[in-house]
């Protein structure tokens, strides 16, 4: 199954990079460069949202329009896709 949420990059005082998911709770990653930041974003993303599917009743976020999302000068929004395999017996 795939998963797509928007997430928005920020550079930091040091020249590194933070990232957050507006429709992910609590889910954010940080990155020496703008690819760092974005492989740890598509990790704790997927991390999210596997361990939200291991609820007994899971609730998968509303997905922002990228248009809406509220952003300061400098910050990039990039949708980062999640593919998750479901296997036999996987919610045991």
């Amino acid at each position: 199954m795939k998963f797509i949420y928007p997430a928005v990059f920020r550079k930091n005082e040091d020249g590194g990079y933070h990232a957050f998911f507006p429709d992910l709770e609590c889910c954010e990653a940080d990155g020496e460069t703008l690819d760092d930041a974005i492989e740890n974003a598509n990790e704790a993303c997927r991390t999210w949202i596997t361990v939200e599917l291991e609820e007994d009743e899971p609730v998968m976020p509303y997905v922002s329009d990228i248009e809406d999302i509220e952003v300061k000068d400098g910050d990039i929004v990039r949708n980062i896709s999640v593919n998750i395999r479901f296997y036999e017996g996987w919610d045991e």
